[in-house]
């Protein structure tokens, strides 16, 4: 832990909230880390306050205040026209028709076409290549992923930072990490936390419950196996289902002239892909996947990326403890796959070899609302709807359940773009 903060300290120059509340899981902080290191500083097909702006760009589609300045500081750092800060309209013409593809992967990536993509290669005077293209592909759905890990974990800007908030009392011994950078002040607060509250028989029932339906499942899978039309009938009623699950939160959140002016059409979000008689085809992984399509064009194109992002979503995927709340020893792929899985088939992503009505068995509704806020509407994410999922749970896992979110965003987002930069190569 204390080489990654050093590590982190020499490369940023600080040592940000972000990686505060990462390092409660060092061997994924230390994999983004790398990736988010080599796709800002290291050789690649964009330069490097191309890059920041490009950050810059993608965290404010989603209202993302504090990764915004983040960036606002690192592109004037590395030489930015601060100029280009004042508004999308006065950066580079090329930097402008990326606002079209950072919208839709932000908010509707299953309407990417091979002639957006097109449209970016092919436009006479300022046009991208290949292989810049997928470098700002892959730093949009970073960073649109970004935000809703920031969100989904409350974290606050630096002390230094514009909205940045002093700890009271002065020592801040007693604190988990991540109270502090959700904004936990009081000792009181901390106790009436639900992740660090005694538990309750209630929450303590929703864990033992939570665990017996993960043994039924198994104990189900043995005896049987559902055919493939009862499959895709159990993908598309979850599908169907997740339009239903919606943020408790609904006010909207106006975004601030100082965020909204780095992109255009502010009034474009997300809306779910079979709302109005629209009707989008389901992705099928066996027809395009990460592993065997998306993993290699990256690599291809931009070299060690696609190894790096590989390594990452591996980690997310696979990580555990074998632990649940205040039980060990517990097998928990179950659990995780059902995450992974429902985020994609929020995104209309399907997995022929997965049974979906598992879904509904382990996800209850107020951990799906949490998590299509999350993954989907990430500026709206409050406290309470991180306090009403899993109750009884540590607050490192709950740290644990933002970190596949962001990974399953984060892949689902390329899936889509991949595809229609493949069928434009085809």
């Amino acid at each position: 832990m204390h080489t990654l903060f050093a590590e982190s300290f020499a490369t940023l120059g600080r040592l940000d909230n972000v990686t505060l509340v990462m390092v409660f899981h060092p061997q994924y902080l230390e994999s983004f880390l790398k990736t988010q290191h080599y796709l800002l500083q290291m050789d690649g097909p964009l330069p490097l306050h191309y890059r920041h702006y490009i950050g810059i760009m993608a965290a404010a589609r989603h209202q993302c205040s504090y990764l915004v300045n983040l960036h606002v500081n690192d592109f004037l750092h590395v030489g930015g026209d601060p100029k280009w800060l004042n508004g999308l309209e006065n950066a580079p013409q090329k930097l402008q028709n990326l606002g079209e593809l950072n919208k839709m992967l932000a908010h509707r990536p299953w309407l990417i076409t091979k002639e957006h993509i097109e449209q970016l290669l092919k436009t006479e005077e300022n046009s991208w290549s290949l292989a810049e293209l997928i470098h700002a592909v892959v730093l949009l759905t970073h960073y649109h992923s970004l935000a809703s890990f920031t969100f989904g974990c409350g974290i606050s800007p630096e002390i230094d930072c514009e909205g940045g908030h002093t700890f009271r009392p002065p020592s801040v011994s007693n604190y988990c990490i991540c109270d502090i950078t959700n904004g936990y002040h009081g000792v009181e607060e901390i106790h009436a936390s639900p992740a660090g509250s005694i538990p309750s028989t209630e929450s303590v029932c929703e864990v033992e419950a939570l665990m017996e339906k993960m043994k039924q499942l198994q104990e189900c899978r043995d005896e049987e196996e559902a055919s493939q039309e009862e499959m895709a009938t159990r993908f598309e009623r979850e599908k169907r289902e997740s339009m239903f699950v919606c943020s408790s939160e609904d006010e909207e959140s106006a975004a601030t002239r100082d965020v909204s002016r780095h992109f255009e059409d502010t009034s474009y979000g997300y809306k779910d892909f079979s709302r109005h008689g629209m009707h989008v085809p389901t992705f099928r992984v066996q027809d395009y996947s990460w592993e065997d399509h998306g993993y290699s064009l990256v690599n291809r194109l931009y070299p060690d990326v696609g190894q790096l992002l590989d390594e990452k979503f591996h980690i997310a995927y696979n990580l555990t403890y074998n632990t649940m709340a205040m039980h060990k020893d517990v097998d928990t792929s179950m659990l995780r796959r059902a995450i992974w899985n429902y985020i994609h088939c929020m995104f209309g992503i399907r997995y022929d070899d997965y049974d979906y009505g598992e879904i509904n068995q382990l996800l209850d509704r107020s951990f799906k609302v949490y998590i299509k806020t999350v993954v989907c509407t990430p500026e709206k994410t409050t406290k309470r709807m991180y306090d009403s999922f899993w109750r009884q749970f540590e607050h490192s896992e709950k740290v644990h359940v933002n970190l596949l979110l962001v990974e399953a965003r984060m892949q689902a987002e390329l899936l889509y773009a991949l595809r229609a930069i493949t069928r434009y190569m085809t």
